[in-house]
């Protein structure tokens, strides 16, 4: 199997429909009905979904789905806004947990995580069941979790049997679990590829691991050539990073009614400009390049950056520098959506 570490011990933790089961527990008589989470909590409005629950989800609705589509397709859904403060905390408790478990973490987003738990003692199964047990007993949520030699592994079969599964994997259970599966259940395997690789006769991952890294670097390039025919046989060398440092802090506004004129979205770009820097203090980070994106309504999609001498967080350079961008930009048609970007992220300290 490539020289991966076949001792290793990889667990991925995934939360079952976080955000909409947050909302349950604050709501019980929510139990049992179909709920969707997403922007303003209106579905009359401009929105998509961020999460469905399960019950929602049988009647087709997924998240990134318009929230007017998903009205549509359940009329009887119960429509909530995003509260994100809330799911933070609620994942910081489930982090904090999992730390205690092993402090070989990967945090990978406010729903899921990734530990290496070769060095417990344990059984796979006690510690999955372990994990899944001490999160409903402190939160009442349920989650699914995967455990396996490696990162790639382990998070499709934590997908396995959602909700509230836990499914262990070794290697020699690639052909007959995972080769069956719909080529979209392979990490890294979007909707464009899978549409390549539905024309190119592809459906499965076996189909993928049957055409051997010749062909799939030939069709698809190199490097995700060789990922693909690697990731199909199980194959998969990314290490737990403990420790991640963003590439860029970014905010972005859809406007409930395309904006006509240039007050709306300078006032939106100031506001947005102020939540950027505000995040950056938190996280501890200077930024060296702003950007400023525009969306028009007839979805056209422009951009301007700039960038700095130096890494600054101060929020007056950052609003200076954000309008510049804004300068460079012709609003000649009503606009969708603004957003503001910071990337070149460097440790504050550095320049204190």
């Amino acid at each position: 199997m490539g020289g991966q570490g076949l001792n290793k011990r990889i667990l991925h933790v995934d939360m079952d429909a976080f955000f909409a089961s947050v909302e349950v527990l604050r709501r019980p008589e929510l139990k049992g009905r179909p709920v969707v989470v997403g922007g303003s909590g209106d579905p009359t409005r401009r929105g998509v979904v961020s999460t469905a629950s399960y019950e929602a989800r049988r009647f087709g609705v997924h998240s990134a789905m318009p929230l007017r589509t998903a009205l549509k397709l359940c009329p009887k859904c119960v429509f909530l806004p995003v509260d994100y403060k809330e799911y933070a905390r609620v994942s910081e408790k489930i982090k904090k947990m999992l730390l205690e478990i092993s402090p070989l973490m990967e945090d990978v987003g406010i729903d899921e995580a990734y530990l290496d738990i070769t060095a417990r003692a344990e059984p796979s199964e006690q510690i999955g069941r372990m994990i899944k047990e001490r999160i409903f007993r402190e939160t009442g949520l349920t989650c699914s979790t995967g455990i396996a030699p490696n990162k790639l592994l382990a998070k499709i079969a934590s997908d396995l049997r959602k909700p509230d599964g836990l499914t262990i994997l070794c290697p020699g259970d690639v052909p007959e679990l995972i080769w069956p599966l719909n080529a979209r259940k392979l990490p890294g395997v979007g909707p464009k590829t899978e549409e390549w690789l539905k024309i190119l006769g592809i459906n499965t991952i076996g189909d993928i691991a049957s055409k051997g890294p010749e062909w799939l670097r030939d069709k698809f390039g190199q490097s995700f050539g060789q990922y693909l025919y690697e990731a199909a046989m199980g194959v998969h060398e990314s290490p737990i990073i403990t420790e991640w440092k963003p590439k860029s802090i970014s905010r972005e506004e859809t406007f409930e009614q395309d904006a006509a004129n240039w007050q709306t979205v300078a006032r939106a770009l100031a506001l947005l400009t102020r939540d950027v820097v505000s995040s950056m203090r938190e996280e501890g980070y200077t930024a060296r390049t702003v950007t400023v994106k525009i969306r028009f309504e007839d979805f056209e999609t422009l951009s301007r950056a700039k960038t700095l001498k130096q890494a600054t967080d101060d929020l007056e350079v950052f609003r200076r520098t954000a309008f510049e961008c804004l300068g460079r930009i012709e609003l000649k048609k009503r606009v969708r959506l603004v957003g503001v970007r910071a990337s070149g992220l460097e440790p504050a300290r550095e320049f204190s």
